[in-house]
């Protein structure tokens, strides 16, 4: 299925300040980007780099003016339903390969150590790790409720589970700080989505199953397969679509993702959909 994205982003400078944007589609064998540009309506330098397969731009502003970051792309996205019956069988721990194990630490948002005795009560009693993270995802889902503005840059897992509200950034790492609280490696999904209401970027979460990464979205806001990845970390903090260094302010934001072909949504329920292999 192809996709087109767009992303743009404006933003009023007071002071020398320095951008790292993290909104370009990740490149890996199953999801290929066909075209994309990027365009700054004034003369700005940028310059791309990658850490750990995550795409950002970098770009400096040395006084006081305002800017507008377009982002423009076409990608091809394969995703592979895989058939849940595989994903019953644990793998020990000790088998995992060694970039696996940053993803069953705590992280700054997701403190799953704080919630390793609410994680046992609720899921503990579940067979397998895939059911385990299915009953979070609908736990999620069933007891936290979805409000834009009701959190900022600083909630973490713990916070939400407090104040049984959030967005999807919130769902996210509360379902990641879940899933490390019973030994199972997850990490942050961030990307556009095909179908959200809203315009905005969309956060949800991928588990290690059966030795490969199975996406999860406790919002079940968009279809599973309408994913377009930017970016894993393992919290927000590592990937966010943006960070300044200076004093600026975002005034305006429009992300949208769209597709010509014959779209046929899953359902979280039924399928599993592995969104990108690596």
């Amino acid at each position: 299925m192809n996709f087109n994205l767009f992303s743009e982003l404006s933003y009023e400078v007071y002071s020398p300040t320095t951008f790292v944007f993290n909104i370009q589609a990740a490149r890996s064998a199953s999801q290929k980007i066909l075209k994309e540009s990027l365009l700054i309506t004034i003369p700005l330098s940028t310059e791309e780099f990658e850490l750990d397969e995550v795409r950002f731009i970098k770009l400096h502003v040395d006084k006081p003016m305002f800017f507008t970051l377009t982002y423009n792309a076409e990608v091809e996205v394969d995703y592979k339903i895989i058939d849940e019956s595989s994903l019953f069988q644990s793998i020990p721990l000790i088998n995992f390969d060694k970039k696996i194990y940053p993803y069953l630490f705590p992280s700054r948002h997701c403190q799953s150590d704080k919630l390793e005795k609410l994680a046992l009560k609720e899921f503990g009693k579940y067979s397998n790790e895939y059911s385990k993270v299915s009953a979070i995802t609908d736990w999620i889902f069933n007891n936290i409720d979805y409000i834009s503005g009701s959190t900022d840059a600083g909630t973490s897992a713990y916070d939400t589970v407090v104040q049984r509200q959030g967005v999807c950034k919130d769902f996210a790492h509360l379902g990641i700080a879940l899933c490390r609280a019973l030994n199972i490696p997850a990490r942050y999904f961030t990307g556009y989505a095909y179908q959200l209401g809203t315009p905005d970027f969309h956060a949800c979460f991928e588990a290690y199953l059966g030795n490969q990464w199975i996406i999860f979205d406790p919002t079940k806001m968009v279809p599973i397969n309408g994913l377009v990845k930017i970016a894993n970390g393992k919290d927000a903090a590592e990937v966010a679509v943006g960070n300044f260094f200076g004093n600026t302010i975002c005034t305006y934001m429009n992300v949208q993702s769209t597709t010509s072909g014959n779209f046929i949504p899953y359902k979280s329920e039924g399928n599993v959909i592995q969104a990108i292999s690596y």
